[in-house]
């Protein structure tokens, strides 16, 4: 039985924390669309049966109806494939929401809270969905297999084996008990890092595209073939930029001028996107917000200032100076007032360029 799962598409979600440059949300949900076509096209040229959306399709707060419309007209493009969903903590089935009340395809199966058993020539399929944005009691651990000669999946968006009671909050389930269940696919989604390496038929697909510099690597959808006994799964990217991480020394850099040209020189793949991670000491200020606009290269998208002061400030502070005084009186302040460190620590800085 071959067929495609997804989860954590997260449709019109406004990428705030992505990016320092204003367009990059637009770029991104672009990109989302873009992903979700290639994903379409697959589907009708490998005449794949099944489609399993795991949760968070759309976000509920942002999503548009000019995007559900997009979703479900290419839905139509495959109609020879049924699709499953199971809302998420994001986009759960709300009485006004468009799992309600949009007047989806044919194809499409949209699961609720109570935990719905499907069973047709290929396999038994439990499905259950948030119709909330909190989850405590699911009853998925109570699920019983009739039937263990055919194939019988699971589709949920669940955290598994949370052990905090923020983890709890999103329908907490053991992955212990799901395998003694036994599941033979476990389609999964809340997570955005997928967990396809090893002998695991407990899947997570990830995110499918990057959503932010903590979803690092490919991002795609699972291609999966499921026979009794016997399961083979891919990745398939469907994400054309990856995000990545490059760090840039500052100890030997002494003015934004000499930082520019740096930042020019560094080789970066086309179309993918990068975050500059400035380490090392900090020999003048830096002010990330502004430098992110004197950078032409459209590929990075956000700096991170991970530097550290270039002063000594142990000896400086020895000064019968008016910085000496100066770096004294705010190191006290940062004893006193340590929920002010980061913003202390700007003021020495800006301070001791000044008295230089």
């Amino acid at each position: 039985m071959k067929f495609v799962h997804i989860a954590d598409m997260h449709f019109d979600m406004p990428f705030r924390l992505l990016s320092d440059r204003a367009d990059l949300g637009e770029i991104r949900r672009l990109d989302q669309r873009k992903a979700f076509r290639k994903m379409i096209d697959y589907i009708k040229e490998n005449n794949i049966p099944y489609l399993f959306i795991a949760g968070d399709l759309y976000d509920q707060e942002y999503i548009k109806e000019s995007t559900i419309k997009f979703i479900n007209e290419l839905f139509c493009e495959i109609p020879n494939t049924k699709i499953y969903i199971t809302p998420g903590n994001h986009d759960p089935y709300l009485r006004n929401s468009y799992y309600a009340q949009y007047n989806w395809n044919s194809n499409v199966k949209i699961f609720k809270s109570n935990i719905e058993r499907i069973e047709n020539e290929d396999f038994v399929l439990y499905g259950y969905g948030f119709e909330d944005f909190y989850c405590r009691n699911s009853k998925i651990e109570e699920i019983q297999i009739n039937d263990k000669e055919k194939l019988n999946i699971l589709l949920a968006h669940v955290n598994l084996d949370g052990s905090d009671n923020l983890e709890r909050d999103y329908n907490n389930i053991s992955s212990k008990k799901l395998k003694e269940i036994g599941f033979d696919y476990s389609a999964l989604g809340h997570i955005h890092k997928n967990n396809i390496e090893g002998n695991n038929s407990i899947i997570y697909p990830g995110s499918t595209i990057s959503l932010g510099f903590d979803e690092l690597g490919t991002h795609g959808m699972i291609v999966g073939n499921l026979e009794k006994n016997n399961l083979k799964i891919e990745l398939i990217q469907l994400d054309e930029k990856q995000l990545k991480e490059i760090e840039l020394d500052t100890s030997e850099i002494y003015s934004i001028e000499e930082l520019l040209e740096k930042i020019s020189q560094i080789k970066l793949e086309k179309n993918n996107l990068y975050k500059i991670i400035l380490v090392g000491n900090r020999n003048f200020e830096i002010n990330i917000y502004k430098l992110i606009k004197m950078i032409e290269i459209k590929e990075i998208i956000k700096i991170k200032d991970n530097t550290k002061i270039g002063y000594d400030l142990d000896k400086l502070e020895q000064e019968t100076t008016l910085r000496g005084l100066y770096i004294k009186e705010i190191k006290d302040k940062i004893e006193q007032e340590p929920q002010n460190k980061e913003t202390l620590q700007k003021a020495l800085e800006i301070g001791l360029d000044v008295l230089s």
